[in-house]
């Protein structure tokens, strides 16, 4: 498990980014794979699950989760909320409820966590590419904006995501943001004729552009293997029909 330094520093909340390591999977998903949509055996997956959460606390609920689907939407969870069997399509949670961890799966794709330490409210994002150009990030943070939450108390970790060196994309994909914003040329970069998109950067301009200043930046590349992280796209290039997710998870205590 790692952790953010900038979120250590904060008592009233416990957190961490998993790597693959540590749980009952095997093969492909070997061995912390919390991808419940994934085609791991689901019982293997729930004992992963609960590692995960006692780690965090072990008196807490159950890792409360969303059917991720590269959308902009959020759900917030607040002491009304009704919970139901069926998970919710969204892409990003929001609460202020003690003892709820709250989680995103990603395997490649930029997991946040964020906390605002004066309402003592946590978010999670999950923001690949389609997410972040969707407005995931904006939508999430002007909502806890318009429920009176300052930047200036906002902390954001980002955590292992794809490197800009590992994540080659067409010119059609850089075209697209480009048309949606100039600016947006930054960052991409090429390299003996292949095009680099840098999603964290991109990720980070949008927190930035809120004047959120107080962001911790853990520069690990989900892509290599050396840094024992589920990566889709190493699964793709490996032939793998399929592939496990690593999960990031947030809780007030």
């Amino acid at each position: 498990m790692i952790k953010s330094k900038k979120l250590s520093l904060q008592n009233n909340i416990s957190h961490g980014f998993f790597d693959k390591n540590g749980g009952t999977s095997k093969g492909i998903y070997k061995s912390l794979n919390c991808g419940l949509g994934s085609n791991d055996k689901k019982n293997l997956i729930k004992k992963n699950l609960k590692i995960v959460k006692n780690k965090i606390s072990k008196n807490s609920k159950n890792i409360f989760l969303v059917h991720q689907v590269h959308s902009n939407k959020f759900v917030y969870i607040d002491e009304n909320f009704k919970f139901k069997k069926t998970k919710i399509k969204a892409d990003a949670i929001i609460t202020n409820l003690r003892k709820l961890p709250i989680a995103v799966l990603t395997a490649d794709c930029v997991p946040l966590l964020l906390y605002d330490n004066k309402k003592n409210v946590i978010a999670v994002i999950h923001a690949g590419w389609k997410g972040a150009f969707k407005g995931i990030i904006k939508k999430v943070v002007s909502f806890m904006l318009k429920n009176k939450s300052k930047p200036e108390n906002i902390i954001v970790a980002i955590g292992p995501c794809i490197s800009q060196n590992s994540y080659n994309v067409k010119e059609d994909f850089k075209k697209k943001f480009i048309k949606k914003n100039k600016i947006n040329k930054m960052f991409f970069k090429i390299k003996n004729q292949i095009i680099y998109f840098d999603l964290l950067s991109y990720v980070k301009f949008q927190l930035k552009s809120f004047k959120i200043s107080k962001i911790d930046v853990i520069k690990i590349d989900t892509f290599n293997e050396k840094n024992n992280f589920f990566s889709a796209r190493r699964s793709l290039k490996l032939n793998h029909d399929d592939y496990g997710r690593n999960i990031s998870i947030i809780m007030i205590n």
